[in-house]
Parts: structure tokens; sequence; C-alpha cells
């Protein structure tokens, strides 16, 4: 053996002799940070306290789409330009930390408009503050997905992101309910949307502390030097032309986000047959968020036996079936219910869309393979509330759930022809 395959050899070996060493201490971190942050996060994410608000501010439902566009405009802008400020790094936990914090600026932001502004500055300022709040998710979620790639070994990831997203949760379903009835429904501090939002501030920002805790090791391999953003853009053919399967997956993320279109509208749908006090709110952000805490240990589970592959495939189809449930129901029970599997849909799509990624490629491709996905995946969520407030408005919310359904089911006809990357030597080339 050569000197420096020998050389490698010994820096592989002491890599993940690192990574192993380390990996209670980086596990603990990760869960404390996913219990706290995702809970803060969920807030934000999860189809009501935002979409009413903005509703409330605008009477509009075009202004919802708008609004809830904005934030994945500014994922869609950054996700590439993130992959470039890390690729060329040794390590990368600076960077997560840094644009961790200026993501959870915008939570801040967002909370104190809903204080100190009304009306129509009011939502200007939602707008704004929802696409940095996008565009630093954007950048965070490139390097927080690769720092994870390093630091939790493949067979363990699904058993972190299952237990960190059941804790975080449970957390935020919580809060959640606690928000809806305590907060918005009393108008708590005067408002009560942006009181939920300095909770979720609050939440974050102790979530992210945590992260002070990881141990990265040093990358194995890196690009030799910082690249411009214009030359990983023209990167972009090459990268789906050169893996068939990870072509599939690029379209089947785009696809499902897409089917993200009618999420925004679920809530105003319901609120045709019943009454959206804080209390109603409260439900139904509980029956969706605790459903997406506790199918995800499920989903971890089945990640970590089986790969994202059938997590995908499952997660997406129940996601399909519940839309079909929302649109026939008619009660708050059958509501309820529907909502209950739309949160373990969605959550199992958000774990599968997130993670199997990192499964193809080599390590040091990583970060772009998980840009361009992440750029297609929030372009089509940004065209997605857009395209579901014009439809909703023009022809009702059941039109753009049955469009979402189409979107979902080729989603699922994509992902049924990749082959699972953990049955593969390596990704599949095509010349």
């Amino acid at each position: 053996m050569s000197e420096c395959a020998t050389s490698l050899s010994h820096r592989e070996a002491s890599y993940h002799a690192q990574v192993q060493r380390d990996l209670p201490r980086n596990f603990v971190a990760n869960l404390a940070h996913g219990m706290l942050g995702l809970t803060g996060f969920r807030l934000m994410h999860a189809p009501t306290f935002v979409p009413a608000y903005v509703f409330a501010l605008s009477g509009s439902k075009m202004a919802v789409g708008l609004a809830l566009g904005a934030q994945f405009i500014g994922m869609a802008m950054s996700s590439i330009w993130g992959a470039t400020l890390i690729e060329h790094r040794d390590r990368v936990m600076r960077v997560v930390y840094g644009v961790g914090w200026l993501m959870r600026l915008q939570i801040l932001g967002l909370a104190l408009s809903a204080f100190f502004l009304t009306g129509q500055w009011a939502l200007v300022a939602a707008c704004v503050f929802l696409t940095l709040f996008g565009f630093f998710g954007g950048m965070q979620g490139v390097a927080f997905n690769f720092l994870m790639s390093k630091v939790i070994p493949v067979n363990q990831r699904g058993k972190l992101i299952g237990l960190r997203n059941f804790l975080g949760g449970l957390t935020a379903s919580g809060v959640a309910y606690l928000g809806g009835e305590y907060l918005v429904g009393s108008n708590a501090f005067g408002n009560g949307y942006g009181s939920t939002f300095m909770l979720a501030f609050i939440l974050t920002s102790i979530g992210i502390s945590a992260l002070t805790f990881v141990r990265e090791p040093q990358s194995l391999s890196v690009r030799a030097q910082p690249s411009r953003l214009t030359e990983r853009l023209a990167d972009i053919p090459a990268i789906l032309r050169g893996d068939r399967n990870y072509r599939r997956f690029f379209f089947a993320r785009a696809l499902g986000a897409l089917g993200t279109a009618a999420i925004p509208f679920y809530i105003l749908h319901v609120g045709q047959f019943v009454s959206l006090s804080g209390a109603t709110l409260g439900y139904f952000s509980l029956a969706f968020l605790l459903s997406q805490t506790v199918s995800n240990l499920m989903w971890g589970k089945i990640a970590d036996v089986s790969g994202y592959r059938l997590v995908f495939l499952a997660s997406v189809g129940l996601w399909c079936l519940s839309a079909v449930l929302l649109i026939f129901g008619g009660s708050l029970a059958l509501f309820i219910v529907a909502f209950c599997g739309l949160g373990a849909g969605f959550g199992g799509y958000q774990v599968a869309s997130q993670n199997f990624v990192l499964e193809f490629g080599k390590p040091h491709e990583l970060p772009m393979l998980i840009a361009v996905s992440d750029t297609a995946s929030h372009l089509m969520m940004a065209v997605g509330p857009l395209l579901g407030g014009l439809i909703a408005t023009q022809l009702g919310y059941a039109h753009i759930f049955w469009l979402a359904v189409g979107f979902k089911l080729m989603a699922v006809v994509m992902v049924w022809f990749i082959h699972e990357p953990r049955h593969r030597l390596g990704p599949q080339r095509v010349d």
C-alpha cells in the first residue's frame, strides 16, 4: 500500500473513531437542540398561527399565500449560497451557530411587529420578517444537515430524529394548545399572536445554545477553495445528470413540496364549518403537532431499519388519504382526525425529504446535494401558497386540496423507482 493510501486510511480511521467517541455527547446536544428548537419552529410552521395571523390582518386568502410564499422564496434564494459558505471549510459549526441566531432574530422581529404595528404596516412587516426567516433558514438547513451527517452515523440518525421530533413535538403540542387557548384566546399582553411568536423566539434561542456542546470532527475532504455562487449554479445540470436516483429524489421532493400548497388553507377550510376561536385553534394545533410528534418515533425506527425511501412512500400516502378525509369531512371530530393524519403524514415527509439526501453522493459532495434539493423544494413551497391562494379565491379550497394530492401521488411514483441507497455500493452514475 502506498504512503498516500496509508495516510488516508489512517485519517479515515481517526475520523470514525472520533465520531464514535463523541457520539453520546453529540447525540444529547442535538437532542436538546431539537427538543427546544423544534418546539419554537413548529409554532411558526404549524398551519394555524401564522396563516390565521396573516388572515386576521388582511382578510385575504391571497395575502396568506403571499406571506407564506415569501418565506420559502427566502429559503430558495439562500440554500446554494449556504453550500458555498461551508463546502471549503474543515468545520462548519461557526456557520451553523451564526446563521441560526440570525434566523431566530426574525421571529423576534415578527413578534415585536405584532405588538407595535397594526393594519397594513403589520402585514408588510410580517412578510419582510417571514422572508428573512426563510432566507437564513435556507442557509441553516444546508449547514445543519451537513453537520449532522458528520457527527451522527447513518444507522443512528433515525433514532435521533425520531426522539428529537418526538420530544420537541410533544412539547410543541402542549405549547401550541396553551398558545391557542390562553395567548391567542385571551389576547395575552395585548396581542395573542405576538405573545405566541415571542414564546417561539425564546424556545428556539434556548435550543440553539445546546449546539455549543457539539464536537465536530475535521472533514476528510473539502473543496480546495471557496467557490462562487454563479459557478455552483452552473454545476447543477451536471449534478442531476450524474446520479439517476438522486435525480428522481430531486423531482420527487419538488413535487412533494408543491403538494404543500394546500397546507396554509387547511385551517381556513375548517373555518367554514366550525368557529375558529382561540380554543379551536389550540385543538387543531394539538392534533396536527401531537400526531406529527408521536409518529416520528415510528418514522425514525423505519428509517434505521429499512431506509428513508420507505418512510417517504408511507408518509406521503398517509398525507394524501388524510387530505381526502379533510375534503369530505364536515364535523369537528372528522376534521380533528384528518389533522391527525395530516400531521403524521407531513411529519414523515419532512423526515424523509430532509434526510434521504444525506445518503447520496460522497461526503464532500453533500453540501451541494443538500442545497440543490433544498432549493427545488423551497421554490415549489414558495410557488405553492401563491398558487393555492389564487385557486382558493377563484374556485374554493377543495380544488387546491385535490391538486396537491395529485402532486404528492406523482412524488410517490418517482420515489417508487429509486433504488434504496443503503443497498448500493455507491451512487449510480449515468454517462
